[in-house]
């Protein structure tokens, strides 16, 4: 489930001519969407991540939240079981280490954080295409009685192992509503919004990794 937000921050075949110029109308949408984001001190998301292959005969669903300070770079990832509320998975970052916890594993890796712009960040989420993406508005759509905008990313680097990102926006809210990567292998990554709290009151200690609160972990430090 990591590979998921690797793909979704870092990161795929080179641009088709369509995408040859970067879309005047995906950039309003996309510039307005930024901005909003970038007025909040911290965000609370809880979403859903849909995992489908149908050539491997492959679709599962998992739940997770995402806390995320993105001035400074500090995140929280947390994934569930399937149909649960067991955590399987933490990711967190004070901005200079990164830690992520195993449950399986009873195991927590610590590693310096990588802040470039190529690097694994949840913390730019809502920001990912200001750099390294060439991207296109490709019209409306309406699910359930509201409307959303959407838009196509496709990364500059044709090394990536994904061709595309497509963004559905919630046109009323300037809100994200989800997030589509489309792998090479066939397989389709969808995160989805279920909530969204701007401004969410988290303290510094919410991007630091407690021991104390994973009794008889096992640290790996891999700096």
């Amino acid at each position: 489930m990591k590979r998921f937000f690797l793909y979704l921050i870092i990161s795929a075949i080179a641009a088709t001519p369509a995408f040859a110029q970067k879309d005047a109308d995906a950039k309003l949408i996309l510039n307005k969407l930024s901005k909003q984001y970038r007025t909040y001190d911290a965000v609370k998301t809880d979403f859903t991540l849909t995992i489908d292959n149908q050539q491997a005969n492959i679709k599962e669903t998992q739940t997770g939240t995402l806390l995320s300070r993105s001035k400074s770079n500090k995140y929280k990832v947390t994934l569930y079981a399937p149909g649960k509320k067991t955590v399987t998975q933490d990711i967190i970052s004070d901005g200079k280490n990164q830690w992520t916890y195993l449950k399986d594993a009873n195991e927590v890796q610590l590693s310096a954080a990588d802040n470039s712009e190529e690097a694994f960040n949840p913390a730019k989420i809502f920001t990912m295409y200001e750099t390294g993406y060439k991207y296109i508005y490709t019209g409306q759509q309406k699910l359930a009685g509201k409307t959303y905008q959407v838009i196509d990313l496709t990364p500059e680097d044709g090394k990536k192992t994904f061709f595309k990102v497509r963004l559905m926006i919630d046109k009323t809210k300037n809100q994200l509503y989800s997030a589509q990567i489309f792998d090479k292998n066939g397989s389709k990554y969808t995160y989805a919004l279920r909530s969204f709290t701007p401004n969410y009151k988290v303290t510094d200690a919410a991007f630091t990794f407690d021991k104390k609160a994973y009794p008889g972990v096992e640290v790996v430090d891999l700096r």
